[in-house]
């Protein structure tokens, strides 16, 4: 095993390395291929300058336009339809904050468990392993409507039948997100040093050992990293939920087996009121999603950078 905080510098000197044989045969290159090069890399500058700017303009208008109503009045008070002043996001933050520990709890093992058995144990010569392979990759790439539909058709109802409750939109947000944290613990145990491996062995140590003890501990800042991120990404998700049951309008607080809300579906049912202090809760509510999403992200580059420096 490296000594801790050994890697992180290796890990910078490779890059620089890399780099600085990178712009080494860049200057090498014909005129013309070079200028091609600067007009590409000039046009991408363009392209993300102008979804920036975008970006920019939306996030400015939503502080100027929900600053008035920010509160401690959104987060204690019920929502409304009615009383734009005693109107908040109380259920809507508790049935999120149950949505999402719905999904951590189902995706964590099961995603973590899933890329184990595909790096440490899988045959890849096998057909079924193959397959399960590509529809990982491909289940990816899926529209999430498509998740609120497969949500809706056999879990609502069909087999499982859970009716339109909260567990039912945790578990259909669990399975948009589930393929980006197998994708995520996949390569960060792939990128666990084979020596590691084999010095566990050779110790006489069995498999399960090795990966219990060596493989899953230096692959912690990857996997949580992807759990984090996909966690986010559940935490935004609107279109699912629309079809699970959280266009109910609710003013109790919700339980896992009770009717339910979520943070995004209250900011959209504020949005569309027609009176002025209707939408000015609803930038509220955007500043206070990205608030949120904002610090689980940066938990997210704590976390990895805190376990690189041990590793």
């Amino acid at each position: 095993m490296a000594e801790p905080g050994s890697a992180a510098p290796r890990t910078r000197l490779a890059t620089a390395g890399a780099k600085a044989t990178t712009q080494a045969m860049l200057r090498d290159q014909p005129r013309r291929d070079v200028i091609r090069n600067t007009a590409f890399a000039g046009l991408l500058l363009l392209a993300v300058s102008i979804a920036l700017a975008g970006l920019i303009a939306l996030l400015v208008q939503a502080f100027i336009k929900g600053a008035p109503a920010l509160s401690t009045d959104l987060i204690t008070n019920p929502p409304s339809s009615i009383y734009p002043e005693k109107a908040g996001f109380r259920t809507a933050i508790l049935g999120s904050l149950e949505l999402i520990a719905g999904v951590i709890l189902f995706v964590v093992p099961v995603g973590v468990g899933a890329a184990i058995y595909l790096e440490e144990y899988a045959d890849k010569t096998r057909w079924w392993n193959r397959m399960i392979e590509v529809n990982i990759q491909n289940l990816a790439a899926v529209p999430s409507i498509i998740y609120g539909i497969l949500g809706l058709a056999f879990i609502v109802r069909g087999p499982l039948d859970l009716g339109f409750i909260l567990i039912a939109g945790s578990l259909t947000l669990a399975l948009l997100v589930l393929p980006m944290v197998i994708i995520a613990a996949r390569e960060a145990i792939r990128a666990v040093p084979d020596s590691i491996r084999q010095g566990s062995l050779a110790l006489g140590a069995t498999k399960w050992q090795t990966v219990r003890s060596q493989v899953l501990p230096a692959s912690i800042p990857g996997i949580a990293t992807g759990v984090i991120l996909a966690v986010s990404r559940a935490l935004g998700e609107t279109a699912p939920l629309l079809l699970v049951g959280a266009t109910v309008f609710v003013t109790f607080d919700p339980t896992p087996f009770s009717d339910y809300s979520a943070l995004p579906v209250q900011i959209f049912n504020y949005a569309v009121q027609p009176q002025d202090e209707f939408q000015a809760l609803a930038a509220a509510g955007i500043i206070l999603m990205l608030v949120v999403l904002l610090a689980m992200n940066s938990f997210a580059i704590w976390l990895r950078n805190r376990y690189e420096q041990r590793w």
